[in-house]
């Protein structure tokens, strides 16, 4: 009885969370929000200076990187902010790509070095950050009606896959981490948290000769062969034809693998292999079943979880309990990144991006087709309550 009157609660809460001021309607039909969105103007205000450069303040050396110029251009798509998807993208191309994006990839990592100065710290490229940068372009392009975005996108898809991916044995076709020093002697370290299928399917459409479809089918086969407890380790090691510890991380998911479980619950439907994703990544609904909260960083192979984990893992997790119909849940995620929005001090970059991606997508900000198309609520929605 105790137990269902929790579930009860967080349902209520769930509802009261989801309900306008004005007019509250069942979570499956509520509207796309055409408002303010409060997270994104925060997170410009702190990360995203004048310039366009999207910096992490929470580093010694102040680092902008590959990921963060990324995710920044996708927010600000998500926003219909064209202003600040400009700037950023014009301080990655002159930072991090040497003013050639498209002809080179983009550095990962940018900041103050030990002699004072400004500069790239680490030449090798980041493929994540490479496709999400891609992916905002060529999104933008056709949202925008901007052919240049079109063009250079599809120029930078090309480079990544080119120099990124590898016919791993036994795996099959698969994205690299970076351009260099993730294969060596037919051992690969790989990250299952580089590879939205979302991205891959609509990457499949603008370069159908492309090796996108078969790393959708090589992701699936990765998260499934590393996840023996229903949780992803960061990394990933795959060595004569199976996967193998990685060397590095011992197997432990945390920061990285957390996006694997939001990527996997903010896909559609439709998607062939979202039922096959989601029943592999059954460990983190089966953890915040039994502790009622999820953990920092969990051991995979033993498939036990330790430390408290941050509140940008809430944020990262209401589109995988969505997915999983688990409404109750959802609401203890909520309420989690409710809470810790208002702490003392403000969150650090990486949980607000997660919270942007999980929360943004959970109030219907954004989503993806099945062909993996961004849908915004300014494209349809939005535009059509103006007229």
């Amino acid at each position: 009885m105790i137990a269902r009157d929790h579930d009860n609660a967080r349902r209520l809460l769930l509802k009261a969370m989801l309900c306008a001021p004005v007019l509250c309607v069942p979570f499956s039909l509520r509207a796309t929000p055409c408002g303010p969105w409060p997270e994104w103007t925060e997170f410009v205000k702190r990360h995203v200076q004048a310039d366009g450069r999207v910096v992490d303040l929470d580093t010694k050396v102040q680092q902008s990187t590959s990921e963060s110029q990324s995710y920044g251009m996708f927010f600000a798509l998500v926003a219909n902010d064209h202003a600040i998807f400009e700037r950023i993208l014009h301080w990655l191309q002159n930072n991090l790509a040497g003013g050639a994006l498209g002809q080179r990839l983009p550095a990962w990592r940018w900041g103050l070095a030990d002699d004072g100065t400004w500069q790239v710290l680490d030449g090798n490229s980041a493929s994540d950050a490479d496709l999400w940068i891609a992916y905002s372009l060529i999104e933008a392009g056709r949202l925008w009606s901007n052919r240049t975005y079109t063009a250079l996108g599809t120029s930078l898809l090309s480079l990544v896959a080119q120099k990124e991916v590898s016919e791993i044995a036994g795996l099959g076709r698969m994205l690299l981490p970076g351009g260099a020093g993730f294969l060596e002697n037919g051992r690969a370290r790989l990250n299952t948290s580089y590879l939205p299928l979302q991205l891959l399917r609509r990457f499949a459409q603008v370069d159908p000769h492309g090796p996108w479809e078969a790393m959708a089918a090589s992701t699936l086969k990765l998260v499934r062969a590393s996840s023996p407890n229903g949780f992803v380790p960061d990394w990933s090691g795959w060595s004569a034809s199976a996967y193998v510890p990685d060397t590095v991380s011992g197997g432990v998911g945390s920061y990285d693998a957390i996006r694997v479980y939001l990527w996997a619950g903010m896909l559609p439907a439709a998607e062939e292999l979202r039922g096959l994703l989601l029943d592999a990544l059954g460990g983190p609904l089966a953890l915040v079943r039994s502790q009622g909260s999820f953990s920092e960083k969990i051991d995979t192979a033993r498939g036990v979880g330790f430390g408290t984990a941050p509140v940008g893992y809430a944020g990262a997790l209401l589109p995988y309990f969505k997915a999983l119909g688990e409404t109750g849940l959802a609401a203890t995620q909520l309420a989690i990144v409710a809470k810790g929005g208002n702490g003392p001090r403000p969150l650090p970059y990486y949980e607000r991006v997660l919270i942007l991606f999980g929360k943004g997508w959970f109030e219907g900000r954004f989503s993806f087709s099945s062909a993996g198309r961004l849908q915004t609520g300014w494209e349809e929605s939005c535009l059509n309550a103006k007229r």
